[in-house]
């Protein structure tokens, strides 16, 4: 079931320019009112975890737009961690979107083998480069509607190219640890990522969007895992996690 669903974000569908169009509209005119003392509260955290983790960025490894947003799209289902150990043998065999464009799906899947679904992100990998050099001439598009039409790519994956390769605070990225948190730190009410972004969108100041996911992400990766427990023993989830009130 999970390969059925994966299989399915990674396929082009007639829906497509609809549902960028409705991805791109996601913006501040669509934000939740938040009162000063929420925003407050929310400011609080931002400068503790930015406090406990000035070294926090965005952990996959890449050095130019085109590698981050491969390595976003192989993250999917798989960590970071694991990402890290592909991309090199990948990026030194394929270092520009041309030389993906002229490759075949074929040719990229044996870098991917150790990754989940690497079969459909070869394809991926393969249709978004070849639409980087035909469309956009060669270069990584630098904005969320021009992203949005790339296989393999939505928002959360717009998101962390905007922000970390070209400084473009367009929204916030939430995986699965940005999810967490916000539920757990009284962010977000929801379980679907869409409104839980809105909500941190609402909450926190344009300019902090991009670092706010990495400080959430280190936090969560390091204390506020997903099994919990770790509440009382930390002194910024014993004061913000709703959880260890």
């Amino acid at each position: 079931m999970a390969a059925k669903r994966f299989a399915r974000r990674f396929s082009i569908m007639p829906a497509r320019r609809q549902t960028v169009r409705r991805n791109v509209r996601r913006g501040a005119d669509e934000l939740p009112r938040k009162t000063a003392a929420q925003k407050a509260r929310a400011r609080r955290l931002f400068e503790a975890l930015r406090q406990r983790y000035p070294e926090a960025h965005c952990e996959l490894t890449y050095s130019n737009p085109h590698e981050l947003l491969i390595a976003t799209i192989l993250s999917a289902q798989s960590t970071d961690v694991g990402v890290n150990k592909a991309t090199p043998a990948l990026f030194a065999r394929f270092p520009t979107p041309a030389d993906y464009a002229r490759a075949t799906p074929a040719d990229i899947e044996p870098y991917l083998r150790t990754l989940n679904f690497w079969r459909n992100k070869a394809r991926a990998v393969h249709a978004a480069m070849t639409t980087i050099v035909e469309r956009f001439g060669g270069r990584v598009p630098n904005s969320m509607g021009d992203l949005l039409t790339l296989r393999g790519v939505a928002r959360k994956t717009a998101n962390v190219v905007l922000g970390n390769a070209f400084g473009i605070n367009e929204g916030v990225v939430v995986d699965t640890h940005v999810a967490r948190l916000a539920g757990r730190m009284g962010l977000s009410r929801h379980t679907d990522p869409a409104d839980i972004e809105r909500d941190l969108m609402a909450l926190f100041p344009r300019q902090d969007w991009c670092l706010l996911s990495h400080l959430l992400i280190f936090h969560g990766r390091r204390v506020c895992k997903a099994r919990g427990g770790g509440c009382a023993e930390d002194a910024i989830c014993r004061k913000f996690c709703v959880n260890a009130r």
